[in-house]
């Protein structure tokens, strides 16, 4: 299993009407990425080497093989000769990790999510909570970024509305 491969059988009951409830079986994905995007090749044709996924992502080489090995960007398939090839799947996951950076996530709270990712289905729960937790953080920065946005908005304001002093002569 790699890390975007999750899925389960949860069962989702929908109300019908005031009287009726109807149950539905629904498939869960879980392949840790935003809205899909248009990736370079098809699959099948999907091995990129790390060059070029640095200039896909913007990351650095560095940057990938430490993914690597603190755990967060695990087995990486390799050529005949060592090298490492990429797939759509990677670029998913690098994609829903620049996410996560965004966020402000902390590294090692990445690193447990791949984790769970990892360890299959029984970990749904947990992950919702770490996602949950990071979502109330965002949440706070934004009501911060908000104040600190009306504040500039009441200077710019103050300053557009001031007359200069006209210069001495």
């Amino acid at each position: 299993m790699t890390v975007m491969e999750t899925t389960a059988t949860p069962v989702r009951t929908t109300t019908t009407s005031p009287t009726e409830t109807a149950t539905e079986t629904a498939t869960k994905t879980d392949v840790c990425a935003s809205a899909p995007q248009a990736h370079p090749r098809p699959d099948g044709q999907d091995r990129y080497t790390i060059s070029e996924v640095v200039a896909f992502t913007g990351l650095t080489a560095h940057t990938l093989r430490w993914y690597e090995r603190i755990g967060l960007m695990p087995h990486i398939d390799r050529s005949h000769t060592g090298q490492r090839r990429y797939s759509n799947r990677d670029l998913d996951w690098l994609a829903f990790v620049g996410k996560l950076r965004l966020t402000g996530m902390p590294v090692a709270d990445m690193v447990r999510y791949a984790e769970l990712v990892r360890e299959g289905d029984h970990t749904f729960h947990e992950r919702q909570e770490l996602l949950e937790s990071t979502r109330r953080d965002v949440l706070a920065r934004i009501a911060e970024l908000q104040d600190t946005l009306a504040v500039l908005d009441h200077k710019i304001q103050f300053y557009g509305g001031a007359r200069p002093a006209p210069e001495r002569v």
